[in-house]
């Protein structure tokens, strides 16, 4: 007879060593220890990506080495697939698993050691056990030599820095580390502390950064009405060229140019990164499509609505920006004006619908090929632009009452705070037409999940602007193609001159009408639209004569320009819009 009391078991309790025995060769050393454990068998696993860049990594092939112990005696381990190790456990209560894991790739979704810091991109560092991703666990830092410092989301241990604390798996998969020597400085923002951490060096201003990034974080507080974090940490990574930013749910890693902060141009643009990954604070951290979380660490996670999550952040980057009052109303134009572009001069933006650019994030956005441009578009470009019609529709449609801050903080409330769950294409689709007043089944159809030319003119106007090709006018032939320093095709545009005429990625041009080519941009000069040229190239080791017909170089460059006598609600609108 079983007692209705029996005993709860205690729960399995699991820590991590963390070593650099070999930092400067790229290892990190890790030791897993799990302690109560009741089971015959053990599984552990490596996550195969990393949520926020949605692309199957296959972090465990940088691990080797590993093997299994209980007291020193060796257990038998035996891998089953890809990212998964099978421990025999039957009648031990304890294991340690050793492994090793290289970490050569500095960028903001992977990990990168070497002599001078380690920064760990936890997904790709530390195995869990295969149904305990709601563990607590702990992790224990032994630095390499002079390394004093580590900036991290995670609480530390008794004021140890180097010991820190994470109270589930999706925690600790959304917590990098940096450590090392790195440069740090903080600031406080109504009750939330920050922590910047700036590895590298750069020509940076601290006080200067202290004074803007706050501005931007309560620009972005403002949207949603509450931090919900009492400590954020920046991870930034300063390099001779760098790029991009990954959110998390409490930090960000960016990667920046050290050099960039000394002209407007790099300024405006780290701070635009900045307010891009803390917004992501709120969008998809929080408020998040319903397929994105609980997250599944082995397999793709198929979300429809990345355009929200990515493109209305990407919006929103360059709009804070201007409600901060760090950018000017006509930079935030220019900003719009180069989403346009990027979007309309993309042949692949009649290729594929919005939603299918989410979907597909897993096999396309990550894993461009030479024909991308002509056959995808990115849900970040073209969802920014989808944000701004939207705004601009409820703004309108409301006489000013609402923007799309009311519905972001609407969706927030209701299903982050609310439901406690994502939401659907559905909710946040009722979540639009609440505040626009109106169905936006046409809208959805036409840009969503179709492939409708855009009118812009429509919702631009609802401003007083609009658009303009300063290009509609010209004529100016083209091969329809984009080639590198070393005049080798790039890209071959679909439907121009070399599409048609069968001009290859990887030609190098030569020769046009059998003059040698020394200057890519001169070598039309005196054709015309419609003339017939011979174009020599260089093709596996072949030399080729190509007839090309020219076309119209068919590029746009657009401008938002005001139109002539706004009415009093165009300019209610623009206000509204740009907080003039």
């Amino acid at each position: 007879m079983t007692s209705a009391f029996a005993a709860v078991p205690a729960p399995v309790k699991i820590s991590y060593n963390v070593t650099f025995p070999e930092a400067q060769a790229h290892y990190a050393d890790i030791e897993m220890t799990l302690t109560g454990l009741a089971q015959p068998s053990l599984e552990v696993k490596m996550p195969v990506w990393a949520p926020g860049s949605y692309l199957v990594r296959e972090f465990a092939k940088n691990i080797e080495s590993l093997s299994a112990n209980t007291k020193g005696k060796a257990l038998a381990t035996t891998k089953i697939n890809k990212n998964t190790w099978k421990i025999n456990t039957a009648g031990i209560s304890s294991v340690t698993v050793k492994y090793k894991v290289y970490a050569f790739e500095l960028s903001v979704r992977t990990s990168f050691i070497d002599a001078s810091h380690a920064f760990l991109s936890t997904t790709g560092i530390f195995l869990y056990p295969k149904g305990m991703v709601s563990s607590p666990s702990t992790v224990h830092i032994k630095p390499y030599k002079d390394w004093n410092k580590v900036s991290t989301s995670l609480e530390p241990v008794n004021g140890d820095i180097f010991t820190r604390t994470a109270p589930n798996y999706d925690i600790l998969y959304d917590s990098p580390l940096e450590i090392g020597t790195q440069d740090v400085f903080d600031f406080d923002v109504d009750g939330t502390h920050y922590e910047v951490a700036m590895y590298g060096g750069g020509n940076y201003d601290k006080e200067r950064l202290k004074v803007d990034m706050a501005k931007v974080i309560r620009a972005e507080v403002a949207v949603f009405g509450e931090n919900p974090n009492k400590h954020y940490t920046f991870i930034v990574h300063n390099k001779q060229r760098n790029g991009g930013g990954l959110e998390h749910l409490s930090s960000t890693v960016l990667g920046a140019s050290r050099d960039q902060y000394a002209s407007p141009g790099g300024y405006r643009g780290f701070l635009s990164l900045v307010a891009h990954e803390h917004f992501h604070l709120w969008n998809v951290k929080r408020l998040r499509p319903i397929a994105l979380g609980p997250f599944d660490y082995d397999n793709e996670n198929y979300t429809t609505n990345l355009w929200i999550a990515e493109g209305f952040t990407a919006y929103y980057q360059n709009l804070i920006l201007r409600h901060a009052d760090i950018s000017t109303p006509q930079d935030y134009l220019n900003d719009m004006t180069g989403d346009i572009n990027t979007v309309e001069n993309q042949p692949g933006t009649r290729v594929q619908p919005l939603a299918e650019s989410s979907f597909d994030a897993w096999i396309k956005g990550y894993r461009p090929n030479e024909n991308s441009y002509n056959t995808g578009i990115s849900y970040y470009d073209k969802g920014a632009v989808v944000g701004m019609l939207l705004d601009l529709e409820i703004i309108n449609d409301s006489n000013g009452k609402y923007s799309l801050d009311d519905v972001m903080k609407y969706m927030y409330d209701t299903y982050y705070k609310g439901k406690k769950r994502g939401y659907t294409d559905a909710e946040f689709k009722a979540g639009f037409e609440k505040f626009a007043g109106k169905k936006l089944d046409d809208f959805y159809a036409k840009y969503i999940n179709g492939l409708d030319a855009i009118d812009y003119n429509k919702y631009l106007n609802y401003a007083g602007y609009k658009l303009v090709d300063n290009l509609a006018d010209t004529q100016e032939p083209s091969l329809g193609v984009f080639t590198n320093s070393r005049k080798i095709i790039t890209t071959v545009l679909r439907g121009g001159a070399g599409w048609v005429d069968g001009l290859n990625v990887n030609d190098e041009i030569t020769a046009v009408d059998d003059t040698p080519v020394t200057d890519m941009g001169a070598i039309l000069k005196g054709k015309k639209v419609g003339d017939k040229v011979n174009v020599t190239v260089t093709r596996d080791g072949q030399r080729i004569v190509i007839p090309v017909t020219l076309q119209r170089n068919n590029a746009y460059k657009y401008s938002i320009t005001e139109i002539e006598n706004a009415s009093p609600k165009q300019l209610a609108v623009r206000k509204k819009w740009l907080k003039l």
